[in-house]
């Protein structure tokens, strides 16, 4: 009898392990639009409206999903703060882990970014194109850190773009020798808009 039980114990793992083996899955890397890979984001395979697996990428943003049985799947890409990434008819075949690249590019999810959006002028309200743009955060204890940098365009304009977050900025605008700041505080994600006036004739 025991003899009796040990076989089939044995068939039941051969079943399983043959099973294993005749499924297949897939691998790939998730990168943002500079080519960065994603962390931690989820990659679901989907078949006929149903989650069938899912697994998550690694910090470098590899991931490889086995355990696939052969057929088509619709692969699901998220991940916080990103637009959600799909793939149609994904092929799954026998004991085939299918590479897909590093084409898998999500894109970042504006609903979830701080937006400062402004306008450097003149005292007579002229657009001042390419003036200098620099905004620093504005600490709890008052000092300041720099941040980023860059310069408006020929219409004046200017944006930068921030993870969401309770902060405090300051823009400052340069032109011809003359500076001027403004600060805003941001709590959620939302775009700000804000106007900064140089006076050049000082």
């Amino acid at each position: 009898m025991r003899k009796f039980s040990l076989l089939i114990l044995f068939l039941a793992v051969s079943v399983s392990v043959a099973i294993a083996q005749d499924n297949g899955g897939v691998k790939g890397k998730v990168r943002d639009p500079k080519g960065d890979g994603i962390g931690g984001a989820t990659i679901i395979a989907r078949q006929s409206g149903k989650d069938v697996k899912s697994t998550n990428s690694d910090s470098k943003g590899n991931f490889e999903l086995a355990g696939l049985k052969p057929g088509l799947y619709n692969l699901v890409f998220d991940k916080t703060g990103y637009s959600s990434g799909l793939m149609y008819n994904v092929e799954i075949k026998n004991n085939k882990i299918r590479d897909l690249g590093d084409r898998l590019v999500l894109t970042v999810d504006q609903g979830t970014q701080v937006i400062i959006k402004g306008s450097v002028f003149d005292q007579n309200g002229r657009s001042i194109g390419g003036a200098k743009i620099g905004i620093e955060k504005v600490l709890n204890n008052g000092s300041t850190k720099k941040i980023g940098s860059g310069n408006a365009s020929y219409s004046g304009e200017f944006t930068f773009k921030f993870p969401e977050g309770a902060t405090k900025f300051r823009i400052t605008a340069s032109a011809k020798g003359v500076s001027a700041s403004r600060e805003v505080e941001v709590d959620n994600a939302a775009i700000y808009r804000l106007a900064i006036t140089l006076n050049l004739d000082k």
